[in-house]
């Protein structure tokens, strides 16, 4: 899947000259919606703030916080306080949850059903746990579910490694068709308590290839997560 083009802050352009033309694009890339009054801009991950200039984005409905994935041409630096003025040209809403807390009482809730990733395709970034994985589809209209949980216990959430454990659940409600498709979501990390002392995230999870791992993202390394080859 080309999602993974998201990491990359590369242009793709037209023109061989200084600065920006109508041909500069970039790749999908990252970035999270925030309002302000009855307009919107974006915080990309990679790019800073981005302030569309497109007049034929009434049909938006801006919700501040939900991520998406978006192509833009952009226009100028430094403009008018954002980092950069762009011309939208795509822009895919993306399933934006947040961390959930799991205790005995809501275990089965969560599930625990395999999952299937490709290496390259979880990442952190912009604050988020961002993720491109392959869902088993239901046979029916049956809505299946994923979450990033985290435990009530903060003894094990915060643990003596310096590293913050959370784990990745998905629940298919025993409904599976067998045919898999892309499928994406992005999770809020804001809510954790990182400190400076915070060496990275542990996610535990039950991969369909592996069986149940642990991948460890460290800061001090890129920010693409370790997976086992699936």
């Amino acid at each position: 899947m080309i999602l993974c083009l998201a990491l990359v802050p590369a242009l793709q352009s037209c023109d061989d000259g200084d600065g920006y033309s109508v041909g500069d694009f970039t790749p999908p890339l990252w970035a999270t919606v925030r309002t302000t009054g009855t307009s919107f801009y974006l915080d990309c991950d990679v790019w800073g703030t981005l302030w569309p200039v497109n007049i034929d984005l009434g049909w938006y409905m801006a919700v501040d916080g939900q991520r998406v994935i978006t192509s833009f041409n952009p226009l100028a630096d430094d403009y008018a306080g954002f980092d950069h003025a762009v011309k939208i040209l795509s822009m895919r809403e993306v399933l934006t949850k947040t961390v959930e807390e799991l205790t005995p009482e809501n275990e089965e809730e969560f599930g625990n059903d395999p999952l299937l990733i490709y290496q390259g395709d979880m990442g952190i970034s912009g604050g988020y746990l961002n993720l491109v994985f392959y869902q088993n589809l239901p046979k029916d209209n049956t809505k299946h579910r994923i979450s990033l949980v985290k435990s009530a216990n903060d003894d094990e959430v915060y643990a003596d490694d310096g590293y913050i454990h959370l784990e990745l659940r998905y629940n298919g409600y025993d409904n599976f068709s067998g045919n898999h498709w892309p499928a994406i979501v992005s999770f809020n990390l804001n809510s954790l308590d990182v400190t400076p002392e915070t060496k990275g995230f542990v996610i535990k999870l039950n991969s369909e290839v592996n069986g149940e791992v642990e991948l460890t993202y460290d800061f001090a390394q890129p920010t693409e997560l370790t997976l086992p080859s699936q």
